[in-house]
């Protein structure tokens, strides 16, 4: 079976009592192995949905239900290894980011090996977004999909509704755990097994139905008194030390400074809760950080040692960066917020778009593999890139363009939100103010390329002194 892995993401959760306006995040670096994949912003709506469903990697065939809702997702440009959705927002304002790839160890294999003809992050996306109607929904409808049809990969999946965030990870090859992440709490989740105490009778909880058993009958719990699904399923590699747990680490930090941990602790808490409540602009600078103010900070001050010792959050593999946002202070209709950027996060900013739409703009959505500075993945790309060649200087002209930026993206949410009662057609409006925020966005980017381009001439090494 050929493999298309993407298994390098972060993901970050927020519940309704610890965003700052009451809405629940659910959000993810979508990273790959390669450092370019071009990616797009579409909508399927039903009549684009498959029927029989084929996965060109393992090729299961999995027949659908006859009535999927609408939803937006974030597809491959190249199709050669499938579509690989990652993440949308149905039109009933169900939320699903998949997957963050996780670990798993050679008991669980032994238990519940692996399914080499399953379902993987490939399809995920598509077999289960147009089928549910909540958060808990989803985790019901994917955990009976990996019963049957079983996966080749470990996988952790977020699902969201106005009301409830739910994570679920899979086990060996057909079974499944899931929490419901508090409504005061956040977490960060890098590439390795995350739930960490786990009870099997509360009501936050769901599992396969013969989960418990298995722990006992193959002698998989390390603890005495307790359940936790980190030690029993997951790993404490020394790739874990270095890979994983200092994303976590630093997240923690950033959100619960007071809070002093080891970057590279096995043991980083799962459920977490904020010294303040966590906005958008909190949400994207974790997604993008390379461990600033610390000496592991690839741009920073320490030894070359330290800059290099652990992987950072914003990568040059990031593909793209959703953080979806299901609002409750708004009426239903505007209440899905698909906020979105493309390529390495370092220089660049979410666009806050509209999901009850049926189309989207041309610039986010036209992505193919030859290079194009008109659309959005490639421009934004383009300026990672040449940002990453003197970081320091152009880290200011960033930090402006971002500010700035966001700032013009919320006043043309705000006057969409304001003006949404009385339009005849609200996903044409819907639609119009997507095209407003792109166009926004893509005269923005191209701006700052361009003033990156001018100020970096002036420092170009080749050049002389003495003028001709």
């Amino acid at each position: 079976m050929e493999k298309r892995i993407k298994g390098s993401c972060t993901t970050i959760l927020v519940g309704k009592k610890a965003s700052i306006d009451g809405s629940t995040i659910i959000s993810r670096n979508d990273d790959g192995h390669e450092a370019l994949d071009p990616e797009r912003l579409v909508v399927v709506n039903p009549e684009d949905q498959p029927k029989h469903y084929q996965s060109v990697i393992s090729k299961v065939k999995v027949e659908l239900p006859d009535n999927p809702l609408r939803y937006t997702s974030i597809p491959n440009s190249i199709l050669t290894n499938g579509t690989w959705p990652a993440a949308g927002i149905n039109s009933e304002n169900i939320a699903m980011s998949a997957t963050e790839t996780i670990t798993t160890n050679s008991r669980v294999l032994g238990m519940d090996p692996l399914v080499a003809g399953g379902i993987g992050e490939e399809d995920l996306v598509t077999l289960v977004l147009p089928y549910i109607h909540s958060a808990k929904d989803g985790v019901l409808r994917l955990g009976q999909l990996l019963k049957e049809y079983g996966t080749y990969e470990p996988n952790g999946i977020a699902f969201s509704d106005n009301n409830e965030i739910w994570w679920l990870e899979t086990i060996g090859g057909h079974h499944w755990a899931a929490k419901r992440i508090p409504d005061d709490a956040y977490v960060v989740a890098p590439n390795r097994m995350n739930i960490d105490d786990f009870d099997f009778d509360a009501e936050d909880t769901l599992c396969s139905d013969d989960l418990k058993d298995l722990i006992e009958q193959y002698h998989l719990n390390p603890d005495f008194d307790h359940y936790n699904l980190r030690h029993i399923f997951g790993s404490a590699s020394i790739k874990d030390t270095v890979y994983n747990n200092p994303r976590a680490w630093f997240g923690q930090k950033y959100f619960t400074p007071e809070v002093e941990q080891d970057p590279m602790a096995q043991d980083l808490p799962f459920i977490c809760h904020a010294n303040r409540k966590i906005s958008i602009e909190d949400v994207k600078f974790v997604l993008s950080s390379h461990f600033e103010n610390t000496k592991y900070d690839v741009y920073g001050n320490g030894s070359e040692a330290d800059k290099t010792l652990f992987r950072p959050i914003g990568i040059n593999r990031n593909h793209d960066v959703n953080i979806l946002q299901i609002r409750n202070n708004v009426p239903a209709e505007i209440a899905g917020i698909h906020w979105l950027a493309f390529g390495a996060n370092t220089f660049n900013t979410v666009v806050p778009f509209y999901a009850n739409v049926n189309d989207t703009p041309a610039s986010y959505k036209d992505a193919n593999g030859t290079f194009d500075l008109n659309n959005m993945y490639w421009l934004s790309c383009t300026t990672a890139l040449l940002g990453d060649t003197d970081y320091d200087l152009y880290v200011d002209m960033r930090n402006s363009f971002e500010l700035e930026a966001m700032g013009a993206y919320h006043q043309i949410q705000n006057d969409t939100d304001a003006n949404l009662n009385g339009q005849s057609d609200v996903t044409a409006y819907l639609e119009a103010a997507n095209q407003k925020l792109a166009d926004e966005s893509m005269t923005r980017q191209t701006k700052l390329l361009g003033d990156m381009v001018i100020m970096g001439s002036e420092h170009m090494k080749l050049r002389y002194n003495l003028n001709d």
